[in-house]
């Protein structure tokens, strides 16, 4: 039987939907469930490692049922799989371990209908930018949890809060995308980042104290370091399988594009080639967290997923190194840890910033590494934590900054 792109990657979320759920009861058994029950309650602002909050079997059951949801999402709109919804899926199942629940991304996505169908169009024409917009998922459990109202009141406004921040996000998913122009890969990050600020000043200024927040899973399970290699081999296998040996040639001329938004690796080089690229990039992620010595914590797993699933839509080896690079020289240059949250979690988004690399050459993608490790390690107090991918939010202005530098002195300096 010969599958369809679109088949082969639905077949293979579903596989990993089933695969964390499988997984959370073969860890923890039924106190998965109650784990999950805990993974509701949380506030869920950066950091909260659901690890560490409810158990492994409980993340990874959070993980699971949020994946579900995106993909229930993409088959009644009947969106194709492609790499933007495998990186959309991917996504939200990672994030799924550090502050994204079933119950608070939902919000997100009835705003973004709603706005739809106010200019008369569907959820099908914005579902991405829904599916990626619900890294605001955090604002409704703090409304709902932190804000010492009632808890029937917290939870209304909770849900109104995020249904109206849904609203805004198409129209201002696209001012963002002018600013950066598509070479941050996460769009969603500096968007959601943006709205964050208006949302925590409010916040602020009503008495939420916003007390830092730190929950970090330092286990030493066996299990947890093989789960991203274990995923990117089949992913790996999943590739050849489907497209033989043009899986590797098509991987090969994966390397050769810039990866500037939108940059559809399954359409412009086929679904092996693609798979086979989220294959390697997971093992080169998984590679760099060992070496580092860092924590296979809930945050890492899903910063690795997510990376993954961007290496069907823009992420490849060529485009990432030299922004890995920067970012580790710069941790090493201010005497930082390499291990800490901070830093790993920068080491690993930030190839958000790999279209630089591909588009303008490794010296600019180096020094925007650099600039975005300390850029990250600022813009996360300013949105209060709520916006789950705030080194998205950091690679936007970072790519904005170096691409308004670069396009002035392209179109102002003379011809000679």
């Amino acid at each position: 039987m010969e599958f369809s792109k679109s088949n082969i990657i639905s077949f293979f979320l579903i596989f990993m939907i089933l695969l964390f759920a499988v997984t959370a009861f073969v860890v923890d058994g039924r106190d998965a469930l109650s784990g999950l029950g805990a993974v509701q309650h949380n506030p869920a602002r950066l950091i909260n490692d659901f690890f560490e909050i409810g158990g492994i079997g409980g993340a990874l059951l959070n993980a699971a049922a949020s994946g579900l949801v995106a993909l229930v999402l993409i088959y009644v709109c009947g969106v194709s799989f492609s790499g933007p919804t495998f990186a959309a899926v991917f996504t939200i199942m990672g994030f799924g371990l550090f502050g994204k629940t079933p119950l608070n991304i939902l919000p997100i996505i009835l705003g973004v209908y709603l706005s739809a169908r106010l200019v008369g169009k569907g959820l099908r024409d914005y579902l991405i930018i829904a599916l990626f917009g619900t890294a605001l998922g955090p604002l409704i459990s703090v409304i709902a949890l932190e804000s010492g109202l009632p808890l029937w009141l917290g939870i209304t406004a909770g849900v109104v809060s995020g249904t109206a921040a849904g609203f805004i996000l198409p129209s201002l998913a696209v001012a963002m995308l002018h600013m950066h122009q598509g070479y941050s890969l996460y769009n969603m990050g500096l968007t959601c980042g943006f709205l964050g600020l208006f949302a925590a000043s409010l916040l602020k200024a009503a008495g939420l104290p916003f007390d830092k927040a730190l929950a970090w899973h330092e286990g030493g399970s066996t299990f947890l370091p093989l789960l991203i290699p274990l995923v990117s081999l089949l992913l790996i296998g999943t590739g050849i399988i489907h497209s033989g040996k043009k899986a590797i040639s098509d991987f090969v001329n994966i390397q050769k594009h810039p990866g500037r938004l939108p940059s559809d690796f399954v359409d412009m080089e086929g679904t092996g080639g693609a798979l086979v690229n989220a294959g390697v990039i997971g093992l080169a992620g998984s590679a760099i967290v060992y070496f580092t010595g860092s924590d296979f914590s809930g945050p890492v797993i899903g910063g690795l997923m997510t990376i993954m699933g961007f290496a069907t839509f823009g992420t490849n080896l060529r485009n990432s190194w030299s922004v890995v690079l920067g970012v580790i020289v710069c941790a090493l240059l201010f005497s930082m840890k390499l291990s800490d949250p901070g830093v790993i979690l920068a080491i690993i988004f930030c190839t958000t910033l790999g279209p630089l690399a591909g588009q303008f050459g490794y010296l600019t993608g180096f020094l925007a590494g650099f600039l975005h490790l300390v850029m990250v390690s600022q813009t996360g107090s300013w949105q209060g934590g709520m916006n789950l991918y705030n080194n998205g939010f950091a690679g936007g202005l970072t790519a904005s900054i170096f691409i308004a530098v670069i396009q002035w002195y392209r179109n102002n300096k003379s011809d000679m």
